[in-house]
């Protein structure tokens, strides 16, 4: 329960008591004079320091002043005490509930290139803790708003961005800033919704990247047909990893350790080499890939799709290729920032095949 809120009923029941008391302490003194609804309201009016007039002829009752006198101190600290606990549970509940939902408005709408998680399920959890990890900026949507909270403590402290509400809206789409998000995951219970967000989503964002649940396998050709740029399948998945458990358990248990390892935060990742990058035409060897960041290039897509595994140092860097690396993920950090260095202009004005 929350703080204020069971100080408040701490308050009310110190309130109820004196009542109680004051009502039986009147009756008890009058023996009968007056009955126990009037003194229930000479209570009351005491209590409040209202004070309308006294009980008929209580002046002749012995105790029945200094009775009065009681509640009046009690009262005053009761109520104060009351009122303060109050005005806290308003605070903190109804304004502080506005508060954070103008400054999380605020937070998501200053976001771009982030990722939209809709759906904070099961799947959806998973997501939205390896997005956390990666240091990816996302936005959650969940019709549960206590499971949204709940869920914002547990993997950041309660500085999730979320939006409250329906991912199938485009209203509740375009809260959460998916015209300016670079990917989209659509983690919801059933084929059909996620279906309806993929639409939606590309219909808002036509160059985000789609990445669509599916719970039955026919719906992977419809997902893709929508709009999806890939679908998983959580039951296959688990399906391959149960078997690769058997057949080559070393690999999977060498994935769970760096996936797991909170010190080093080891990830496989993707860093693009710009057209513009003063690094296209260098040699892996001659780059700064492995003396500044220690990450390990595993892969190189090139621009025409091809995979090449395991690249040779000599293979040149060119605009537009991928390169697929393992380590940790402020290393990743720091590779895009290098690469994302260019060519100074004059510079590429000097090296034109056409000049004279």
């Amino acid at each position: 329960m929350n703080a204020s809120l069971r100080r408040l009923l701490v308050a009310l029941l110190v309130l109820v008591t004196l009542v109680a008391v004051g009502a039986t302490g009147y009756w008890v003194l009058g023996h009968g004079r007056w009955n126990f609804t009037e003194c229930a309201y000479m209570t009351v009016i005491t209590l409040s320091t209202v004070g309308f007039g006294e009980l008929a002829q209580m002046h002749e009752v012995p105790g029945a002043r200094p009775l009065t006198i009681a509640l009046i101190v009690s009262g005053v600290g009761a109520l104060a005490y009351a009122q303060g606990n109050l005005t806290a549970l308003l605070v903190e509940g109804v304004i502080g509930q506005v508060l954070r939902r103008n400054r999380m408005r605020n937070a998501i709408a200053k976001l771009s290139r982030h990722v939209v998680v809709a759906g904070a399920g099961s799947t959806g959890k998973h997501v939205i803790e390896e997005l956390v990890a990666t240091g990816t900026p996302f936005v959650v949507i969940d019709r549960d708003l206590h499971h949204l909270e709940r869920l914002s403590e547990d993997v950041q402290k309660g500085r999730m961005l979320y939006v409250h509400g329906d991912a199938t809206d485009d209203h509740t789409l375009v809260a959460a800033g998916i015209e300016r998000a670079r990917g989209v995951v659509a983690a919801l219970t059933h084929d059909k919704d996620n279906l309806f967000v993929t639409l939606s989503a590309r219909y808002l964002n036509a160059s985000a990247r789609i990445v669509s649940k599916v719970v039955e396998d026919h719906a992977g050709a419809k997902m893709l047909k929508a709009g999806a740029t890939s679908v998983v399948n959580p039951a296959m998945i688990g399906g391959r990893r149960m078997a690769s458990e058997l057949v080559r358990p070393e690999v999977n248990e060498f994935l769970d350790q760096m996936l797991r390892d909170k010190t080093k935060n080891l990830r496989i990742e993707e860093c693009l080499v710009p057209e513009t990058s003063s690094y296209v035409g260098t040699s892996l060897k001659d780059s700064p890939i492995r003396r500044e960041t220690k990450l390990l290039v595993i892969a190189v897509r090139d621009k025409a799709r091809t995979f090449i595994y395991n690249p040779d140092p000599e293979l040149i860097m060119e605009g537009g290729a991928t390169l697929i690396v393992m380590g940790d993920t402020d290393s990743v950090v720091k590779l895009r920032k290098i690469l994302d260095e260019s060519v100074p202009t004059e510079t590429a004005a000097t090296v034109r095949p056409d000049s004279d």
